[in-house]
């Protein structure tokens, strides 16, 4: 499993399909041979591919608007790439982003670290991509 790590890369996955949603969470999706296509097509000898290698290609995104503090956005990536490398066998290769929607209540939920809000983001992480499994 590749990680996404440039603007463009989010960009292109972003700009797919939603596939899946929970309370909290927004997966998308967008298929590897449709962006290389393009960006083959319109790239210039500089212009390196967006995704060069093929296989699963996983983002996250946790804005700062839906969990303002940075120990907070770190553990909620942590338990997205946790999750998503359990699945990745199940998981087809194409390019995907579980991207952070709705913020977690701080009253219910804290401290960042607490194994309540772990347990919560792991389990909507796993329904959204048991579903987008399915969907794919």
């Amino acid at each position: 499993m590749q990680r996404l790590q440039t603007r463009p890369q989010f960009q292109a996955v972003l700009a797919g399909a939603i596939v899946a949603r929970t309370t909290h969470f927004a997966l998308h999706r967008n298929a590897l041979d449709a962006m290389n296509t393009h960006t083959v097509a319109s790239k210039t000898h500089d212009t390196p591919e967006l995704f060069p290698v093929p296989g699963l290609w996983l983002g996250a995104m946790v804005p700062k608007r839906w969990a303002k503090r940075a120990v907070t956005r770190n553990a909620i990536k942590r338990q997205i790439y946790t999750v998503s490398a359990d699945f990745s066998p199940r998981i087809p290769d194409t390019a995907w982003v579980v991207r952070l929607r709705r913020d977690f209540s701080r009253k219910e939920f804290v401290s960042a670290s607490s194994e309540a809000l772990k347990q919560l983001v792991r389990s909507e992480v796993q329904d959204l991509l048991q579903a987008g499994a399915r969907a794919a």
